[in-house]
């Protein structure tokens, strides 16, 4: 950008000589309008975005051609010099640049992007090597400048996305900086033609004025102080983003497969000692185990087992199967690998599951930890991680499980229980649930995909499901749905997990969406159908609880009720409880009333009692 400002300050100086004054002042205040807009609300619209580059780039493009003229060929006649070859080369690209991006819509922020990385470096070069030419304060501006160009530069290859945030307040800087200086040659412009004008009606009245040798001095040491601020600034956006990416979870050895792999599936491929947010009086492991696909193809998933040490009775304990919630779609958003990996994906209820003397066994699903594609809301997927996860921790030595199981799930794990409990009886006989628990699922997927841009950041959400059905299901053509200029962002998206730091680009990027994500319906046509397959209508042998929050934006109480209405009219029994100021996820907190109901519903069905359900078969 350094190189950028050079060239727009030396054209914009040329310009003035050039340019009538009006059109000077017009110009001007068009980039300083729409550059202070960026800056001011940089997140506000990626499109405004595009068309700030398009303005920027068109004016740069015309300051160049038209500034890189003489005044005169130098021979006392007058006649204009040809324009240098730099300056028409310059501007030939801006405008060639602006052409592009309107012209070529979809990959426009992606081009921008890189486009911007590599001028940043390339202009970063540049500056150094004019900088050691130099001498003075103006040699350490131009390196200084440098510096903090390649800094940028290098930035913005790595981090691509962001970087379209970021340009929108550089970028934004600069064309202000750029309409300013336009606006004050014109206006300088204005003031030395009417000067002119008057020394000619007087005659030669006095001689001009000498000029302030203070002058050039003074632009240097405050050019020195802007490169100066210009590399801190760089500097902090380097720190901040190595500290984003190193607090983004990785995965380790553990979780790549051995050699050879079992075809059956629940099977334990390997388990070590987890001790992390694990309280006293437990011990836990996570393990490695086998498990199918949707389509039935073998593959590995982990988990987290923890037991109680402190057995009732010295008695096997039953085991609650928790299927968590929504907290990415890469590898390293499996909850095992995240600093908190119960609280990740929402559940808050360990506590009360050790007291009970129950083990809990907490899948990652398929692809998170593990090789993917994730089956996000793919239910066979879901579904079948939950209960190999069971069928393995069965294997773990100097540990004994129960065979009695209870499923629980939220959100996209409420999804994943239901499934749970609708294939359990032929894919899993050897696991028998005694009850299956879903609060606040995911079931509707047609209704809640298209639910998703009424909530704020919803698209952070729909990034999770075109990567899942775009990758499992390459028929559906889920990212063909996807408008072309936020493929791009939504792919980027699905690479953060919710509780990292970079989460936070995630949720400025699905705010600042100023146009509908979806370009076509995403319940219709192949997508719809393949979201329509996944929705579990299948009967669920198990006593069935479905919880919901009453103040649930993202599952809209409406919804539930709908699809409980629907499930009891097929003959499902179903004991659906609502809870009052309870959003999302303050339905499973530790302090939800439904924490206790959720505990007593367990004991009931663990001791075998009949469940009482508000609609019977029937």
């Amino acid at each position: 950008m350094s190189r950028l400002g050079a060239r727009m300050r030396a054209s914009a100086a040329a310009a003035g000589e050039r340019i009538p004054p009006w059109l000077s002042v017009t110009l001007g205040v068009v980039c300083t309008v729409v550059g202070a807009v960026l800056v001011l609300r940089p997140f506000a619209s990626l499109a405004l975005l595009v068309v700030a580059v398009v303005v920027g780039a068109v004016v740069l493009g015309v300051t160049e051609l038209v500034g890189g003229r003489s005044p005169d060929r130098g021979d006392g006649r007058g006649a204009p010099r040809a324009p240098r070859w730099p300056h028409v080369a310059r501007g030939l690209v801006f405008l060639a640049l602006a052409v592009a991006v309107v012209v070529w819509p979809a990959p426009s922020i992606v081009v921008v992007a890189v486009l911007v990385g590599v001028g940043l470096v390339v202009a970063g070069v540049l500056d150094g090597v004019e900088g050691v030419r130099s001498s003075g304060a103006d040699r350490w501006t131009r390196l200084a400048l440098g510096v903090a160009s390649v800094v940028l530069g290098v930035l913005a290859l790595v981090w691509p996305d962001v970087t379209v945030l970021v340009v929108a307040v550089v970028f934004g800087v600069r064309v202000v900086i750029l309409g300013v200086r336009l606006v004050v040659a014109g206006v300088r412009r204005a003031r030395a033609r009417s000067g002119s004008a008057r020394a000619l009606s007087v005659g030669a009245g006095g001689a001009p004025a000498a000029p302030d040798p203070s002058g050039p001095r003074r632009h240097g040491r405050v050019a020195l102080v802007g490169a100066v601020l210009a590399v801190v600034a760089a500097g902090a956006l380097a720190v901040v983003s190595v500290g984003l990416h190193r607090a983004a979870p990785q995965v380790d050895a553990f979780y790549d497969p051995p050699a050879s792999v079992p075809g059956e599936p629940g099977r334990l491929l390997r388990a070590e000692l987890f001790t992390r947010e694990i309280p006293d009086g437990a011990t836990a492991w996570r393990i490695l185990y086998t498990t199918t696909r949707d389509e039935g193809e073998p593959a590995v998933a982990s988990g987290i087992v923890v037991l109680p040490d402190a057995l009732r009775d010295d008695a096997a304990p039953p085991v609650i199967a928790w299927a968590h919630g929504t907290t990415g779609s890469a590898r390293g958003c499996a909850p095992s690998v995240l600093a908190e990996p119960f609280e990740s994906g929402a559940f808050f209820l360990l506590d009360d599951v050790l007291a009970h003397g129950w083990a809990l066994v907490a899948t990652d699903y398929v692809g998170l930890g593990t090789d993917g594609p994730h089956p996000y809301l793919v239910g066979q997927g879901e579904a079948r991680s939950v209960l190999d996860a069971v069928r393995a921790a069965r294997e773990l030595d100097g540990a004994t499980l129960g065979e009695q199981t209870v499923v629980w799930g939220h959100s996209q794990g409420g999804h994943a229980a239901l499934w749970t409990g609708a294939v359990a009886p032929e894919y899993a006989p050897d696991v028998p649930l005694a009850g299956v628990a879903a609060l606040a699922r995911g079931s509707d997927l047609t209704g809640l995909v298209s639910h998703l841009e009424n909530v704020a950041g919803g698209s952070i959400f729909a990034s999770f499901v075109v990567e899942a059905y775009d990758a499992i299901y390459p028929d559906s053509d889920a990212a063909g749905y996807v408008r072309p200029g936020a493929r791009f962002v939504v792919r980027e998206m699905a690479s953060r997990c919710l509780s990292e730091p970079g989460a936070l680009v995630s949720v400025a990027e699905a705010l600042s969406m100023d146009q509908p994500l979806w370009t076509t319906d995403p319940t219709t046509g192949p997508l719809g159908e393949r979201l329509a397959e996944n929705v579990p209508t299948g009967p669920v042998a198990a006593p069935l609880l479905v919880a919901q929050g009453a103040s649930d934006t993202l599952i809209l109480p409406t919804a539930q009720e709908a699809y409980v209405g629907a499930r009891c009219a097929a003959g499902q029994p179903v004991d659906y409880r609502t809870y009052q100021e309870r959003d999302h996820v303050g339905l499973v907190q530790a302090d939800s009333p439904l924490a206790p109901d959720l505990v007593r519903w367990t004991e009931a069905r663990l001791a075998g009692e009949a469940p009482t359900p508000t609609c019977a078969a029937g």
